[in-house]
């Protein structure tokens, strides 16, 4: 069986979209979990184009609050530039950000029995479901068309396990999984070409403890 072009799906969706705008449509409503500003920068310049976009801070997988705050407040600030540059240039959307709530807790609750797990194994795809779990509830709760993850673009995470897990939600709460592959396209490439342009943190582990080992 040949695996699935996510890729190719999303971009089938987004001619979708471009033909409802022509016909004065107007254009649908984006819950997307970020997990920092580098990974989300490459997939709000792309998106923004055809949804509007509500970004979701939610990362319980932090550990430290103090790097918490740092990569949120990187988040802010990215949507900032982002919304100040000319939407006449780019085409896009104003964007919006949403911070949940900060919980460690909840992850060390969840992740207990999977610590010696290695990295890219069942305790990140635990990770993926509580975090794609809860923007799934949210954008349930705000009304949205689609949910989605910035996950994806990154060469160590898996977009396999992580569109199985969104499509499951979206079954579960009624709001449709925006399908991606975000590092296709050299999409991985152009967020650290971005993360440099606009002198963004980068930081070099996922967050939890573990990784952080």
């Amino acid at each position: 069986m040949n695996a699935r072009n996510y890729q190719k799906e999303l971009e089938k969706l987004l001619l979708k979209a471009e033909w409802a705008k022509m016909e004065g449509c107007e254009a649908p409503r984006l819950f997307l979990h970020s997990c920092c500003a580098p990974c989300s920068s490459y997939v709000l310049k792309y998106l923004r184009r055809h949804f509007e976009i509500t970004v979701f801070y939610y990362n319980p997988n932090i550990s430290e609050q103090e790097e918490y705050r740092k990569r949120m407040e990187e988040q802010k600030r990215l949507i900032e530039i982002y919304n100040k540059e000319e939407s006449g240039r780019e085409g896009g959307y104003p964007i919006s950000v949403v911070e949940g709530d900060y919980e460690p807790e909840v992850f060390f609750a969840a992740a207990k029995d999977y610590r010696d797990c290695p990295e890219g194994g069942e305790r990140c795809f635990l990770c993926y479901e509580l975090r794609l779990k809860k923007t799934a509830e949210c954008a349930a709760a705000g009304g949205f068309d689609y949910f989605c993850t910035t996950l994806s673009v990154s060469p160590l995470k898996n977009a396999a396990k992580l569109n199985e897990i969104g499509e499951r939600l979206s079954d579960e709460t009624g709001v449709r999984w925006l399908p991606s592959d975000f590092k296709k396209k050299e999409g991985y490439k152009q967020s650290v070409a971005l993360s440099k342009a606009y002198g963004l943190y980068r930081q070099n582990y996922c967050g939890c403890v573990y990784s952080k080992r």
